[in-house]
């Protein structure tokens, strides 16, 4: 294998998951649940810091979902510091590099008077996670400096890798996500591809992300936010096999922790449900080997899943209604960020909530 970003042949395996089923093909619930499996491991490029997805064999399918509340709310907040820093006078056009995830920032940079392009170039190009889902990322970089119009701004976000390793996010590695970016990686693709970083803004989405600005200017110097995070990412040692040994811990012991939690909850009786059917949940579910016995069901908002069962069990999908229907005991929250949007939106399961596992009840 060689690097995805620099070619490089000088790769190390850091957090390995054996085989798993596809973490974005969702079965019709009552079928069979022996799902193909298919390796999954993060291999990290020694040579330009880039942790990637060591191979992929699966068949991308991408169910669209919906897009949460956390996000609409992060969207516009990064519009509005972008619009503050100044990054948008003077330019009239935008171009958006979509993520198959769904979500979109082309309405809320129409209201900062820029006008959508479908192809070409453009004055700004937004990235939003939509990146990270390119196999070939020098190819993806090199797209989007084409991208740019004379002068133009490329604004990127990005899951910050030393939030996914500092944080044990080891479920963050999926199938069709094939780059997991630090400003380190991310300064050596965008030089790659004859871009720079000018300034960066950092938000508490998904336990911390980056959004960068870059221009076609090689020969800036790098500020010193930016600088300040690559000495940090140095120190943690996030380019090295010692740095990076929590996912693999977390890894193993996250699957662990759940199973013996859902089993403690059936010993007394309580009726466990989760919300959401994200691709972060389907290695977790197949790891702890968890079944329907443990887990009656997963809600999720977005309809395209209904009907459909999560990956490697036999656990339906079903809709938030028939969810609140069901009154379980228990609701195991898998994305954390959608705790304050369903605090409000479904108010009858107030105190019922456990984030990811048995530790945060809200």
């Amino acid at each position: 294998m060689t690097c995805r970003g620099c070619g490089s042949e000088r790769l190390i395996t850091i957090l390995d998951l054996g085989d798993q089923p596809a973490s974005d093909f969702f079965p019709p619930v009552g079928s069979p649940t022996d799902d193909p499996t298919h390796p999954l491991a993060m291999a990290l490029c020694q040579s330009c810091a880039l942790a990637q997805l060591a191979e992929d064999d699966t068949v991308t399918q991408e169910p669209r979902g919906v897009e949460p509340r956390a996000l609409i709310d992060q969207a516009v907040d990064a519009v509005g510091r972008v619009a503050a820093s100044g990054w948008f006078d003077g330019r009239s056009t935008v171009r958006e590099f979509g993520s198959p995830h769904g979500g979109t920032w082309v309405d809320h940079l129409k209201s900062r008077g820029l006008h959508p392009v479908n192809g070409g170039p453009a004055d700004v190009v937004v990235d939003c996670f939509g990146i990270m889902h390119c196999p070939d990322q020098r190819a993806a970089f090199a797209d989007r400096r084409r991208a740019l119009a004379p002068g133009g701004v490329l604004l990127l976000q990005f899951h910050s890798f030393a939030t996914i390793v500092g944080q044990g996010q080891w479920n963050a590695l999926r199938h069709g996500h094939f780059a997991y970016y630090s400003t380190t990686s991310l300064h050596a693709l965008l030089r790659g591809c004859g871009l720079a970083m000018h300034e960066i803004w950092s938000f508490d989405l998904y336990g911390g992300i980056h959004l960068v600005a870059a221009t076609a200017d090689r020969d800036a110097v790098l500020p010193e936010p930016v600088r300040q995070i690559i000495a940090e990412e140095r120190r943690l040692g996030l380019h090295t096999a010692e740095g990076t040994t929590a996912l693999q811990h977390s890894a193993d012991s996250h699957a662990t922790r759940l199973r013996r939690w859902l089993e403690d909850e059936r010993a007394k009786g309580h009726t466990v449900a989760a919300y959401g059917a994200a691709s972060r949940a389907v290695a977790l579910f197949a790891r702890a080997g968890i079944t329907r016995d443990l887990l009656a069901a997963v809600a999720d908002a977005s309809s395209a899943k209904h009907g459909s069962r999560m990956p490697g069990t036999d656990i339906p999908i079903i809709s938030p209604e028939t969810l609140l229907a069901s009154a379980p005991d228990t609701v195991l929250l898998t994305v954390p960020d959608l705790l304050p949007e369903l605090q409000r939106t479904l108010p009858e399961l107030s105190g019922r909530w456990v984030v990811d596992g048995p530790v945060d009840r809200g």
